[in-house]
């Protein structure tokens, strides 16, 4: 497996060594000892699974208290995936860094806690899985306002028209929301 540093500190993007012939393909998405071995000790309690189609925008979501670090993928589809930095101590504060995570390339996007998640569905169809630190608390839930202009994120939106859930377009701005110390 390779880990691959982003521009922040804390997001990593990860590889996972793949074995395939004309059968297919096999690749660990999981394994705690592996993990730990390169130095990623995580504790997951909980799985999640979204279906998404073309455009849909779920983020950027983050809960606080009770944050969750997340290891994300995609097993069908594509996305744009984006973590930005949620800490007022960091020097990072409010910068984002996004990858692209698809089911042919197989890359994992490590989100920990103090950042807020979201991603953008390139793909009808698309499947995104979440290992997740900490359980799901609804009054712990918080929604980044996804286009604020203070943080700028550049979403490959070219012909797409973000579909939104009622909670995400009323997102608050970086300025509003109850950051990390």
């Amino acid at each position: 497996m390779k880990v691959i540093e982003t521009a922040i500190s804390g997001p990593l993007i990860i590889e996972p060594s793949v074995f395939g012939d004309d059968r297919g393909f096999f690749m660990e998405s999981w394994n705690a000892d592996s993990f730990a071995a390169v130095g990623l000790d995580w504790k997951f309690v909980q799985d999640n699974h979204s279906r998404s189609a073309k455009g849909v925008l779920r983020g950027l979501h983050f809960q606080n208290p009770n944050p969750q670090g997340k290891l994300v993928r995609v097993v069908s589809g594509r996305v744009w995936d984006v973590a930005v930095d949620i800490r007022r101590s960091s020097p990072t504060f409010g910068k984002w860094v996004g990858v692209e995570l698809s089911a042919a390339n197989k890359r994992m996007f490590w989100v920990p806690e103090g950042f807020a998640h979201g991603f953008v569905s390139l793909e009808d169809g698309t499947d995104f899985l979440y290992k997740c630190t900490g359980r799901y608390d609804p009054t712990s839930e918080q929604s980044l306002l996804w286009n604020d202009p203070t943080v700028g994120i550049e979403w490959p939106l070219e012909g797409i028209t973000p579909q939104l859930s009622g909670k995400d377009q009323q997102g608050q701005s970086l300025a509003d929301i109850k950051a990390f110390a």
